[in-house]
Parts: structure tokens; C-alpha cells; sequence
């Protein structure tokens, strides 16, 4: 179910992207450039004569208000997560900018808005396994964000889910599985994200 259900928003993702940029009538490029810290810390086997190919990725998509959208996901190769990435557009998708800088290693999924100015995103780090959850918080719809972890130290996880029902309450379901083991994690938060506490674990999704 999880599985279909990051399908159909990856789906949902592409299918936005891809009006919004028949309604711009141009095509919107995503630059990256490799560099030699890049290779060195990603271990990419790549060259100026074979370059890598890298891949845009798409995991959500949001509209905020009439004319703003968002849109999450990562950059990488056939093997390896390179960056997060996160597109921003305040004119219907006609030109766009990223509001955060991307985070190495680091993927970005479900965008969640409250109002048009109060939002999350989450993310965590996948070198390869993941780890280290995060959000990501707005307050100025979208403009610039914040990165909050889930946890103090290193957990090894990703976010399943996350909802807020108010500024400050907040729920999200970590997957902390290893191997055969089944560990969910029920985290809540009462300080909007700022700090999270375990609520409940379970051996079964």
C-alpha cells in the first residue's frame, strides 16, 4: 500500500510538473554541474570523456494559493543520490527558483501546508541506506525554509507520512526497518516540528 501510494504521488508530481511547463511553453532546465568534491564525496566513477547520466526525480507536488506551487524530489545517477532539490514558482510555473539549497545525499518527499504561509517538507539522507530524517519548515509560503531533524543523534529511517493539525501538533510514522526487522516509529511533536518525541512503536507497518 505504501508502495502504491508513493507511486500515485510521484505520478501526480510528474503529471503537475509536466502542464505547468506546457503553460510556461518553455522548457524548464534543471542545471547541475559535477565537481571534483562531488566525485570524491558521492564515489561517482565518472570523467570529462564519460560523464555520468543524472536523473531529476520527482516526489510531490503542491499548490499554495492561485498562482504559487512547489514541487520536491532529488537529483542522481543510476547508483547514487546525489542532492535534494526543491522548485519553487510564484507566476503559475512559468519560471522557477529553488528556495533551499540542496542538501548532498539528501531526497525531499511529502509537502504539507497549513495555510498559504505555514508549511512542511520532509527529507532524509540516503548514502545508500536512509538515515537521519528531517523537515523542513516555511512560514513565509514557500520563500525560504528551515531544516529541523526528527532525531538529536543518528537513526537510521525515513519518514513514511507526516500531518499536522494545527501550528504547533503534529504527528509523523518512521520507518525504522532493518533487514527482516519491522520497526514503526509513532513520533509527535507539539512545538511545530522544532522537537519530536516518540509516541509509540509497533513490529508491524
Amino acid at each position: 500500500m505504501g508502495v502504491t501510494l508513493r507511486r500515485h504521488v510521484k505520478t501526480r508530481a510528474a503529471i503537475l510538473f509536466l502542464s505547468l511547463r506546457l503553460m510556461a511553453q518553455t522548457p524548464v532546465n534543471v542545471a547541475y554541474q559535477c565537481t571534483p568534491q562531488d566525485i570524491e564525496a558521492l564515489g561517482l566513477n565518472c570523467s570529462p570523456e564519460e560523464p555520468c547520466p543524472v536523473f531529476l526525480e520527482l516526489s510531490s507536488a503542491e499548490a499554495i494559493g492561485g498562482s504559487r506551487f512547489l514541487i520536491t524530489g532529488n537529483l542522481h545517477t543510476r547508483d547514487v543520490t546525489l542532492y535534494s532539490i526543491l522548485l519553487y514558482s510564484e507566476d503559475g510555473g512559468t519560471t522557477w527558483t529553488e528556495p533551499m539549497q540542496r542538501i548532498r545525499n539528501a531526497t525531499l518527499e511529502q509537502i504539507e501546508f497549513l495555510d498559504q504561509q505555514t508549511g512542511w517538507i520532509s527529507g532524509g539522507m540516503v548514502d545508500p541506506l536512509a538515515r537521519d530524517p528531517f523537515l523542513l519548515l516555511t512560514k513565509d509560503g514557500g520563500k525560504t525554509w528551515r531544516q529541523k531533524p526528527v532525531c538529536d543523534d543518528t537513526k537510521h529511517g525515513s519518514i513514511v507520512q507526516f500531518h499536522f493539525d494545527s501550528y504547533n501538533v503534529g504527528e509523523l510514522i518512521l520507518d525504522a526497518s532493518q533487514g527482516k526487522t519491522t520497526r514503526q516509529e509513532l513520533h509527535g511533536t507539539m512545538t511545530g516540528a522544532e522537537s519530536w518525541e516518540i509516541k509509540q512503536t509497533s513490529n508491524v507497518p
